[in-house]
């Protein structure tokens, strides 16, 4: 693998924005839930969520994520409409997620009618409604811990901050001499594009996206899971100036994905002619997958 060397005038000017970042606030919860009821992990009792932390930590490994990123990024496995594919949506409910019991679907209509509600820019109500859609991997039966969940960096030390972070103790990779130290197989300040995440929805998604969106449209889609360090701050060394430029707009998403899922489900009938529409902007009737 490549590795990419920076100066330190170069590192010490993403520290110095990614500190900036991290006292700005972009975005808030308007929902009738309080912030602290969102994203509440149990680690006393063994629930639905906790054994799909257990599983998706323990096998995500850096093979695995490179043969899964080999697998999947040929696009070859279908050909259909992004409507098409969320309705496919509806038959899945995310196992990862201690905030909402419902479809799919019902989340993506809920994300994007809130980014719709405040006037958001039109792709990042579009990102909004598909940001879900690499889930698509589970209808192709792929099972849940390699689909859905907080992603994270592999091939690198572990953040203490990744949710549920002792099942990581029995990934393979945890006392790999090179994998378990803190640059792993990664240069300080390379910048995430060149960093494996654990495989899922985002990169997927991403992969099937990039001929037709915005690259901040992009970037959201690709890194709306990774919550240890657009939320908790951690991996800044992995950062490069690009993701210093990104990250107030994953931020901004970050919002509509999370907080929108105490709203009631919307009307999918009534909403379908504005967000095909709004679909036909920026995608052909039919994309690879």
């Amino acid at each position: 693998m490549v590795r990419v060397e920076h100066s330190l005038s170069e590192a010490f000017k993403v520290t110095e924005a990614w500190e900036s970042f991290l006292q700005t606030k972009y975005g808030e919860n308007t929902s009738s839930k309080s912030t602290e009821a969102f994203r509440v992990y149990t680690e006393d009792e063994e629930t639905t969520v906790t054994k799909f932390y257990r599983e998706n930590h323990e096998k995500q490994t850096l093979a695995h994520v490179l043969a899964q990123k080999l697998k999947y990024g040929t696009l070859d496995k279908a050909q259909m409409g992004v409507w098409e594919a969320l309705e496919f949506l509806n038959g899945l409910v995310d196992e990862s997620d201690p905030d909402t019991a419902l479809p799919q679907m019902v989340h993506a209509l809920q994300s994007a009618e809130a980014a719709r509600r405040d006037g958001r820019p039109r792709w990042m109500i579009l990102v909004a409604l598909i940001h879900d859609l690499g889930k698509y991997l589970f209808f192709m039966g792929e099972p849940q811990w390699t689909v859905v969940g907080d992603t994270f960096p592999v091939g690198c030390q572990y953040s203490d901050k990744i949710v549920y972070r002792a099942f990581l103790n029995n990934n393979p990779d945890h006392c790999h001499p090179v994998y378990s130290s803190k640059y792993g197989i990664y240069s300080p300040n390379c910048g995430l594009d060149k960093v494996h995440l654990s495989y899922g929805h985002d990169e997927y998604l991403y992969q099937v996206c990039k001929p037709y969106l915005p690259k901040e449209a992009l970037y959201c889609i690709r890194y709306h899971s990774f919550y240890s360090c657009h939320t908790e701050g951690e991996y800044s060394w992995l950062l490069n100036e690009f993701d210093l430029q990104m990250m107030p707009h994953l931020k901004i998403f970050n919002q509509y994905d999370l907080y929108s899922k105490a709203e009631q489900p919307p009307d999918e009938k009534a909403l379908r002619p504005f967000y095909e529409e709004l679909i036909k902007e920026y995608f052909p009737p039919s994309i690879d997958w």
